[in-house]
């Protein structure tokens, strides 16, 4: 199975990445996409290290809108910088990009012009996005359709939205991407959503270190916990494991493509 979404360059996973990978390996996990915060130098450097602890895993670098303040009025300068983590660490995607109005860390205009600059970043590219939106669903459907005019390609990671939001998703041929939140016990909604996704539209993924899938909640969470994630939509959906395994690794593949893919 794929971890489509973990942050294992993360200073959380330093001290014990191996047994990390170990593992995770353990558990059937065959690949996973790395997410990488662009311009971030620690976690660039720590990516080498993961690199090495688990050949094969891939990598996506995006400027998340936690951190988009830090471009204010320097457009070009962001879109430099996510080129370069591109280009230095064989991206496959970019993100996680998007917005986020519940912490608000960023300006909600500053985000909206980041995340607008790297969808298009990423259609220059060809390159997939990877969506973070929370609270901010009609803002980040309308830049998509916008900026994304029709080309730009991708998936909403860690879905938490309903119906509409899923429908609206696939109407842009995106992926939805479920994690830990997906087996807590008043994610119904999430459940539903699940149960309805086009087989060729889904992924799983951990977000580790965060969102721990029961029953490991309140510790910190690993790529090897995605078994839990494939098992609770195999559930929902009323299909084998393996089945689902199977699907989320041909997904995973058709989505974010490369040579690296097929070796999973």
């Amino acid at each position: 199975m794929i971890d489509s979404h973990c942050h294992l360059a993360g200073a959380e996973f330093a001290a014990d990445l191996d047994a990390v990978v170990s593992r995770a390996r353990g558990a059937g996990v065959a690949g996973a996409l790395c997410i990488l915060a662009a311009g971030d130098d620690a976690e660039s450097g720590r990516a080498a290290t993961v690199r090495q602890a688990w050949p094969g895993i891939r990598f996506a670098a995006g400027i998340h809108p936690h951190q988009a303040g830090e471009f204010s009025g320097r457009l070009e300068h962001a879109s430099e910088t996510v080129r370069r983590a591109v280009r230095e660490h064989r991206a496959c995607a970019i993100g996680e990009i998007g917005l986020d109005y519940h912490y608000d860390f960023s300006p909600r205009a500053v985000q909206q012009e980041v995340f607008r600059a790297q969808v298009g970043l990423a259609i220059e590219l060809g390159l997939p996005v990877i969506i973070h939106t929370r609270e901010a669903t009609d803002d980040t459907f309308q830049i998509l359709r916008e900026a994304g005019a029709g080309r730009v390609r991708g998936v909403f990671h860690c879905f938490t939205g309903d119906e509409a939001m899923a429908r609206a998703a696939f109407e842009l041929d995106f992926y939805l991407s479920f994690a830990g939140i997906v087996t807590f016990p008043r994610s119904d909604a999430i459940r539903a959503v699940a149960r309805m996704v086009p087989a060729g539209r889904f992924l799983t993924e951990t977000d580790a270190p965060y969102l721990a899938p029961v029953p490991y909640r309140g510790r910190r969470n690993e790529p090897a916990y995605v078994a839990e994630v494939v098992a609770k939509v195999a559930e929902i959906r009323g299909a084998p494991v393996a089945d689902v395994a199977a699907q989320v690794t041909r997904n995973f593949k058709t989505l974010f493509g490369g040579a690296e893919a097929t070796q999973m």
